[in-house]
């Protein structure tokens, strides 16, 4: 008979699904904050119904770090003391995660590296969508919106970049730079963003806006909770129109803002899909085998997804067509009837 209970970071109790029979093996899937509801709503859901499939009899635990490096290190401890023989590790700090996959190695436990890398120390396989990828395709979304609306070359544009602790932030920087540096607009300001913390955004871009004013002709922002940080700036300033603004993730606040034209674009990168991935890759590795990469990152085996950048033109067959939300679930309010007028709902 399977069990579960609820977990909060505070408490740092293990989630488990238990299955009967001493041979059960324990795989750990530890998440590093809740400032995004992806990991509670998405991640750790679409991991459980994968490893469901893939090991019916495996034991499941998981812990949030809620943005605590040194929790997410006695969890880790904790998980492996449980006898995990795969952590599934998406690392509060990138670099700190080096010594958690030293500690696990040394103890015959895999690694899989989830949605953000372990440059310092390979992990046995990461997983993730391609975030330089990411990075560059929505700097180079808005260069094109840009150059569409007829904004002159030399015109500038603030660049929000993720948490500096974040490896896959700076892979999503990266692919910023790379955009940018290659078109024909300037940045005229750039900001690490400490946590991901959308106040944090919010805090840097007001700056900005007092700094430049109208020479800001657009905003690439590395998510769509530091592209919501920008916006709440800007409307804050009294700025209209809203230059454009970019995100990442697709979450349901980013998406109204795309209909209500507030938001540019985002990308719609289900998490389930990685957390299915993750899933397979523990089951090869609990069976001993060797997963099948497609790629090598930061010296190690790699599957990386291609995402789909989304904008108000496409919005309907990218996230509404494909079932990935609803439209119950986001053409509430004031949203309802600019969803009817691009066809969302009747």
């Amino acid at each position: 008979m399977k069990t579960s209970m609820t977990l909060t970071a505070a408490s740092a109790l293990a989630v488990a699904f238990c299955a009967t029979g001493a041979a059960a093996q324990t795989v750990a899937f530890l998440m590093p904050d809740q400032a995004s509801t992806r990991y509670e709503e998405h991640d750790w859901p679409g991991f459980q119904d994968a490893m469901k499939t893939e090991c019916p009899d495996c034991q499941l635990v998981y812990q949030n770090a809620n943005g605590d490096v040194a929790l997410q290190q006695q969890q880790f401890n904790s998980v492996i003391a449980q006898g995990a023989k795969v952590v599934v590790l998406d690392p509060v700090d990138s670099a700190a995660a080096a010594a958690l996959v030293e500690i696990a190695h040394s103890q015959d436990v895999k690694v899989i590296a989830y949605d953000r890398p372990i440059p310092d120390s390979p992990a046995d396989f990461y997983v993730s969508f391609d975030n330089e990828g990411i990075g560059y395709a929505i700097a180079q979304s808005l260069v094109d919106k840009l150059k569409a609306d007829g904004v002159a070359d030399g015109a500038g544009v603030l660049q929000i970049n993720g948490s500096p602790t974040d490896a896959a932030a700076g892979l999503i920087r990266d692919g910023i730079d790379r955009a940018l540096d290659g078109s024909v607009y300037k940045t005229l300001s750039e900001y690490d963003t400490p946590d991901w913390a959308p106040p944090k955004a919010q805090e840097w871009a007001a700056g900005q806006i007092t700094r430049f004013g109208a020479d800001i002709k657009g905003i690439v922002a590395a998510n769509d909770g530091t592209g919501g940080g920008a916006i709440a700036a800007l409307k804050a300033a009294g700025v209209d129109p809203l230059p454009p603004v970019t995100g990442n993730d697709a979450t349901i606040a980013a998406l109204q803002l795309i209909i209500a034209g507030d938001q540019y674009n985002t990308i719609s990168k289900p998490s389930e899909i990685v957390a299915e991935a993750a899933a397979k890759v523990a089951k090869t590795l609990l069976d001993g085998g060797t997963p099948e990469a497609s790629t090598t990152l930061y010296d190690t085996p790699s599957q990386l997804f291609v995402p789909a950048v989304v904008t108000q033109e496409n919005i309907k067959a990218e996230i509404f067509d494909k079932g990935i939300q609803t439209p119950e679930e986001v053409c509430t309010g004031e949203y309802a009837e600019p969803c009817k007028t691009m066809g969302i709902m009747q």
